[in-house]
């Protein structure tokens, strides 16, 4: 198994820039693909950005797609999701989450039910 910890949430003034990191312990984590997902007040869990366990390839929702990069660094077991330009409605609570790939993965990274860890959540906050 593998425990997930996010860091790096905070309040933010639109336009401005934050890094999430997503910490993991237990089994290594290049076992592993990991998305970030986020959710705000009275929404459905929604898909941010993943990346494959050799991080050679990386998917985005739309929405953040030239604004949001995902990598990671498997020799410090973390994930990152640096996040540039922000606004207000990217306001949420940011989870990293993983999963180990297997058929059908490049048609389900986007859904959460299909991954098996998931850490806290980190608060993200912007600011009009």
């Amino acid at each position: 198994q593998v425990q997930l910890v996010e860091y790096g949430g905070g309040l933010v003034q639109a336009g401005g820039s934050l890094r999430l990191s997503c910490a993991a312990s237990g089994r290594t984590l290049n076992y592993y693909a990991v998305s970030w997902f986020r959710q705000a007040p009275g929404k459905e869990r929604e898909f941010v950005a993943a990346i494959t366990r050799s991080a050679g390839s990386t998917y985005y929702a739309d929405a953040m797609k030239g604004r949001f990069t995902i990598s990671r660094d498997n020799a410090k077991n973390t994930v990152y999701l640096q996040m540039n330009s922000l606004k207000p409605e990217d306001t949420a609570v940011y989870y990293c989450a993983a999963r180990l790939p297997g058929p059908g993965w490049g048609g389900s990274y986007y859904i959460a039910l299909k991954y098996e860890y998931w850490g806290q959540g980190t608060q993200v906050t912007v600011s009009s």
